[in-house]
């Protein structure tokens, strides 16, 4: 069966948003692309501010009259119904993710599928182990007795927007959680994935007795529908996961209704290699790491600081793993890297690679475009100057920034000249 046809099977009500319980069908759609070959793999409801505000009433209304915050275990067994759901339709979800993230079938038995799903089992666990209400007993404060006791709330309704690099990883990595909480969503997914993460919100009005209005399931190509989620008055709690700009904008936004921000933005990790290091098994990590999900990966490690004196054969065995990295149809398991999500993000990279040349690096291996498709080659720019852009910017692709340190108190001034906080930066 060709993987259009079994992703297709997952999606028989997908093509809707789920609003307050029910599947709702904007009037304006959008083409979802399989980045491995450009085609069309479906349309997708495109949805307006008014779908937003609608899924914001709902939960908010779910929140305030449904008892959800309040029931534990309704909660728990929501949420093992949707453990179940998504293990009985993982074979299908994991088609649809090849097709439309592009992410190589590997991938899916890690962080893009399997893992998120044993994630929402871990949280209807952690619910039922840990009492929301922990008594503290008595206790003499300014000469009185007083009986203390902690209890635990939910926030209210959560805005959850995710990016399209891991879409139902960072969804379910933001609804558990949130669901498990007591809290109430309006899950926003990316509009160059949206079926993915509606067929999520299929898996959820279909196989779980959530109650109506508790998860929304929105995808929208309209930034004002963003904004209003971040916000909106009745919104308590906004989690973001995305770049750098966008994070600084809802940041600014949101603090008009003081409501509660969690940013997770982009990312420019360094990997030091010191002059004893295994320069093969060094070389080896840094040019796989790099091309993991064709480098869309905000942790990854995208900057390798080496020793002035052995720069060039180092880049040389870079280059040696980076030619070997096997990039094509996702689908095939003996697939490492995949494609980049969309022609805009292909042409992006490659001007960002263009861009470093010019400045002065060295392109030793990669830097083209692959048709059909939007593949770009595992590349390695050389001798990269550390306030450049390739160096200060996150490029989203397979792109290795080699950087000259002359010792290793250099080599840590360079890893920590960085905007970024994530992971290595």
């Amino acid at each position: 069966m060709a993987i259009q046809d079994q992703a297709a099977s997952v999606l028989s009500a997908s093509r809707h948003l789920l609003i307050d319980g029910g599947f709702v069908e904007p009037r304006r759609t959008a083409p979802s692309l399989n980045p491995a070959t450009g085609a069309v793999l479906g349309e997708a409801p495109d949805a307006g501010v008014e779908h937003a505000e609608a899924a914001v009433a709902a939960a908010r209304k779910a929140f305030d009259t449904t008892g959800w915050a309040a029931d534990v275990e309704l909660r728990i067994r929501c949420l093992d119904q949707l453990y179940r759901a998504l293990s009985e339709h993982k074979e299908e979800l994991r088609e649809l993710t090849i097709a439309e993230v592009g992410a190589p079938r590997m991938l899916t038995h890690g962080a893009q599928l399997d893992e998120p799903v044993e994630l929402v089992g871990y949280y209807a666990g952690l619910l039922r182990e840990h009492p929301l209400t922990e008594d503290l007993g008595e206790a003499e404060y300014q000469g009185q007795r007083h009986h203390r006791w902690i209890e635990k709330e939910a926030a209210g309704v959560v805005a959850a927007i995710i990016p399209y690099n891991f879409p139902l990883q960072l969804a379910l990595a933001k609804l558990a959680p949130a669901l498990a909480a007591g809290c109430t969503v309006v899950l926003k997914g990316a509009p160059d994935t949206p079926l993915v993460t509606l067929a999520l919100g299929e898996l959820i009005a279909e196989h779980t007795d959530i109650p109506a209005g508790v998860v929304n399931v929105l995808t929208s190509s309209e930034v004002e529908v963003g904004e209003l989620l971040t916000t909106h008055p009745d919104v308590d709690v906004v989690s973001f996961t995305g770049s750098t700009a966008t994070g600084r904008r809802i940041l600014a936004a949101a603090s008009g209704t003081v409501k509660r921000v969690f940013l997770e933005l982009g990312g420019k990790s360094a990997l030091i290699m010191l002059d004893d290091a295994d320069v093969r098994a060094a070389s080896m990590y840094a040019a796989f790491g790099i091309c993991l999900h064709s480098g869309q990966g905000c942790a990854l490690n995208s900057r390798l600081l080496v020793p002035r004196d052995r720069h060039d054969a180092i880049a040389e065995s870079v280059a040696k793993y980076l030619r070997k990295v096997s990039y094509g149809d996702p689908a095939d398991p003996k697939t490492y890297m995949g494609p980049l999500i969309s022609e805009r993000q292909r042409d992006k990279v490659d001007g960002m690679v263009r861009r470093a040349v010019e400045a002065g690096a060295r392109l030793v291996t990669g830097g083209e475009k692959v048709d059909p498709g939007f593949f770009y080659t595992p590349t390695l720019l050389a001798n990269v100057d550390p306030d450049s852009e390739l160096a200060q910017e996150e490029v989203f692709g397979p792109v290795l920034a080699m950087i000259p340190y002359e010792d290793e108190d250099d080599a840590v001034r360079i890893a920590n000249n960085s905007i970024y906080g994530l992971s290595g930066a």
